[in-house]
């Protein structure tokens, strides 16, 4: 008797998933092209002048969201001129993967770099923020030629001490992942969507209807949920098998980071990936938290221009400094 009141309570939550599914992907509708590749999709949008004297710019979101989150500092860098490329990175928004597997950063840069190439763009400048700085290193580590410039906000690029919460280890476990994911995930992920999303802004605000701009609540789809666990759960191993390559890098860095971040701690990464990484301009902010392109967006926008200006004239010497 339990255990079929168990089977129907699964059914039911599933049922609820599923029609919460659908409300979902009909509030938030893919907003880019599709760019097929090895049996992937990723989507892709872009926006400002095609300006061939520059470098397009391409903007990627960290974990637990999609390319929503980075638009409105790509609307302002567009409005500025420039070429301006946001990406759902595979598995998230309405990127597919073809593979669960293809959750670390040299998988998803290989693919990036791909859809790059299929739609005909050269030399880029990489705009990465959180969990994709390990994207960003990566690209620039496999890509040389494809990464003209990397600018990193609040950066993961090290080892950290712990894990990435029991849930998501939980959810990356065979069979066990995907009852959860495809069951409580979504009505759970409703209840804590906005006390999370606040807590990652911590010290600054969380802006006026920043879940609903974001899209944030596509992550609560099954697939998008799993795929980001996957994600985070091998984060901590790639970095590790990664990081010993930083001083291969050889374009210009910018690393925009902030004193308050309790999210991605600037000590563990930022501080030393500019040890690392010679060519570093390493800014620091006190106060500022995780969310730097909704906190800084025109510093970083001055950074970009500045980036962009002396692309082909390295400096001499580490331009590290605390601003």
């Amino acid at each position: 008797m339990i255990s079929m009141l168990f089977v129907g309570i699964l059914a039911l939550l599933a049922l609820v998933t599923q029609v919460g599914v659908l409300v979902i992907e009909r509030r938030y509708p893919a907003p880019g092209r599709a760019i097929e590749i090895d049996g992937a999709t990723i989507n892709l949008v872009d926006i400002g002048p095609k300006n061939a004297g520059q470098p397009p710019l391409l903007l990627i979101h960290g974990a637990s969201s999609n390319l929503a989150a980075m638009r409105p500092l790509g609307d302002l860098l567009a409005a500025q001129g420039r070429r301006v490329l946001l990406v759902d990175r595979p598995g998230h928004g309405w990127s597919r993967r073809a593979h669960l597997g293809d959750s670390t950063p040299a998988a998803q840069a290989r693919m990036l770099n791909q859809a790059l190439a299929e739609i005909g763009v050269g030399p880029i400048v990489l705009v990465v923020h959180s969990w994709s700085g390990a994207l960003g290193t990566r690209m620039a580590l496999d890509f040389p030629d494809r990464v003209a410039g990397l600018v990193m906000l609040a950066p993961v690029t090290h080892p950290w001490r712990g894990g990435v919460g029991r849930y998501n280890k939980a959810v990356t476990v065979p069979l066990l992942g995907p009852l959860l994911a495809y069951t409580i995930t979504l009505p759970l992920g409703l209840a804590l969507l906005a006390p999370g999303a606040r807590g990652v802004f911590l010290p600054q605000a969380m802006p006026e209807g920043f879940i609903d701009r974001s899209a944030t609540p596509l992550l609560l789809r099954p697939r998008e949920f799993l795929a980001n666990a996957h994600d985070l759960v091998t984060l901590k191993p790639a970095v590790m098998s990664q990081m010993q390559r930083y001083g291969d890098i050889g374009c210009p860095v910018t690393v925009i980071s902030g004193e308050a971040d309790r999210t991605v701690f600037t000590d563990i990464h930022s501080r030393a990936f500019a040890k690392a990484v010679p060519q570093t301009r390493l800014i620091v902010r006190p106060g500022l938290g995780h969310m730097v392109q909704d906190a800084e967006p025109a510093l970083i926008a001055a950074e970009i221009s500045r980036m962009v200006a002396g692309i082909g004239r390295m400096p001499a010497e580490a331009d590290t400094f605390v601003k």
